[in-house]
């Protein structure tokens, strides 16, 4: 059985795709699986104000005291990123694109939040930890226990991939704050 989590690797470090999963395939697994359905639960207590949220029109109102213009439409905006970019990175399907939208939705939370120290209940670590967490998948790919193993464009330049999927993230989240400012 352990024989099945171990896998020899060819030119390069890389896996070959009949070299039985590894323990970075499993362990990538669990950490996309665990921040993306966090990230999509908040963003079905923004949309659909399940799990105590506010739905669109309580985080609408959030975002209004906020200074961002167009409240309700930036609530269904950081919903939808959330939703979507946490199902992404759940099932590993398009996943440096997941972890953009999860990154800009997290640093327009950190840029709210902005003032109250580090710690819980004000500080901004949960929100950082989830940001590094997702640049972090953007960087590595998803692993083989996922739906971008399947598809042959996701492959090729995983780095490059992720670096601009990070910039992306960063620069959507810096465009939205100069209109909430």
């Amino acid at each position: 059985m352990s024989s099945t989590l171990t896998s020899t690797r060819g030119a390069g470090g890389t896996l070959s795709a009949t070299s039985p999963l590894d323990a970075t395939d499993v362990g990538l697994l669990i950490i996309r699986v665990a921040l993306g359905l966090t990230m999509a639960s908040h963003g079905t207590q923004k949309l659909f104000g399940w799990f105590g949220g506010g739905g669109v029109t309580g985080t609408g109102q959030f975002f209004g005291a906020s200074g961002y213009p167009a409240p309700k439409a930036f609530a269904v905006m950081a919903g939808s990123s959330e939703i979507l970019g946490g199902l992404g990175l759940a099932l590993g399907l398009l996943t440096p694109l997941a972890a953009a939208a999860v990154i800009g939705t997290i640093i327009n939370a950190i840029a709210v939040k902005w003032g109250g120290g580090f710690f819980i209940p004000t500080g901004i670590e949960y929100e950082l930890f989830i940001a590094f967490s997702a640049a972090g998948l953007a960087l590595t790919g998803p692993g083989r226990i996922a739906v971008d193993h399947a598809l042959p464009f996701t492959h090729d330049n995983r780095l490059r991939n992720g670096v601009v999927s990070v910039a992306l993230g960063a620069a959507a989240a810096g465009l939205t704050l100069l209109v909430r400012n």
